[in-house]
């Protein structure tokens, strides 16, 4: 690195080649510092003190006082889940001298020229999900903002991604009701479009066929992440012939909506039926009965999803792959033994 060089024209790969690692490892060690040994770690903040490295830098190019602008995108910014993830996105980006537009086009697709007018005014994008409403094919013409996606992880589009292992989490899920002693577990779906809808069935599925379960067709129901959806499923699942001792949803809402409808059919939980929950909102624990649910980190990947984004605006040469952030399975009082 030449000697002269001001902080402000420091790069990341300034720090990555004089602590002799890459580029991603730095990045690592300033978003996930508990992903990287303290060896590392060591040699990178001493680096990051010889040049004078100041992280997140404003991108090449961008005039003192011009609007700093980030556009995070959703298909519904409604959805109780996304309440944690975009005040991480606010806040970290807050720190960082930036603002936050918030755009919701679940009603129907942005228009072409709106979407296109939109884009010119901000500096990158966060997609809260694999929605991708834009015409990547005239790129070279028409240039895209950096842009990452949070919550869900689709490799064809090659962009930058934070979130959880979804099979993995709905695997031990299941699990844990299979360790319980139950046999006949149901699943309520989301629905097909969701990437992560296919990932956790994934999950469920071969929590069965790794306990010597078998799949069945009729135990597994989908529809939108709604309350509806969970209590029409719960009608449904309960009037089987051999209805499910445990239902796992693949959302709270879902969850919450089986569990008012049991109620209303007479169904004690957890005595009757058991149900698990997904992704611990802050209304998991106050459901009579508490539910079990699978707790997602949702303020981080907020945060870390401005974090990468920051780092693709200051000239980070990540230009894909997944970064996984850690899930954990809360167990509450809506799980218990089968009582037969």
């Amino acid at each position: 690195m030449e000697q002269n060089k001001s902080p402000a024209q420091v790069t990341m790969k300034d720090v990555a080649d004089l602590a002799g690692v890459s580029t991603a490892t730095v990045s690592r060690a300033l978003m996930m510092p508990e992903k990287v040994s303290w060896q590392t770690k060591d040699r990178i903040e001493k680096a990051i003190k010889q040049t004078g490295y100041v992280p997140y830098a404003l991108a090449k190019g961008q005039k003192q006082g011009e609007s700093k602008i980030l556009l995070a995108m959703a298909l519904d910014i409604t959805d109780p889940f996304f309440t944690d993830v975009m005040q991480g996105i606010q806040q970290t980006a807050a720190d960082y001298g930036y603002i936050v537009l918030f755009l919701d086009n679940r009603q129907q697709p942005i228009e072409p020229i709106s979407l296109s007018t939109i884009l010119h005014q901000v500096n990158g994008v966060i997609l809260l999900g694999a929605n991708f409403p834009f015409e990547r094919h005239d790129e070279t013409n028409h240039p895209l903002p950096p842009m990452v996606m949070a919550n869900e992880y689709l490799p064809e589009l090659k962009l930058p991604t934070i979130h959880i292992d979804n099979l993995t989490a709905a695997f031990n899920a299941v699990n844990y009701l299979q360790r319980l002693g139950h046999r006949r577990i149901a699943c309520i779906s989301g629905p097909d479009h969701l990437h992560l809808s296919h990932y956790r069935r994934q999950g469920y599925v071969q929590a069965l066929q790794r306990g010597g379960i078998a799949v069945e067709k009729c135990y597994i129901t989908s529809g939108p992440l709604s309350f509806e959806t969970g209590a029409d499923a719960l009608t449904q699942l309960m009037a089987l012939p051999q209805p499910p001792s445990a239902i796992f949803c693949h959302s709270d809402i879902v969850a919450i909506g089986a569990i008012s409808q049991a109620k209303k059919m007479g169904i004690r939980i957890p005595e009757q039926l058991s149900i698990v929950g997904f992704d611990d909102i802050a209304l998991a624990q106050y459901v009579d009965p508490p539910l079990t649910t699978v707790a997602q980190p949702r303020y981080k990947i907020g945060r870390q999803a401005v974090l990468m984004l920051l780092e693709l605006l200051q000239g980070s040469e990540t230009k894909g792959g997944s970064v996984l952030l850690d899930s954990e399975l809360i167990v509450r009082a809506s799980t218990a033994k089968p009582h037969n």
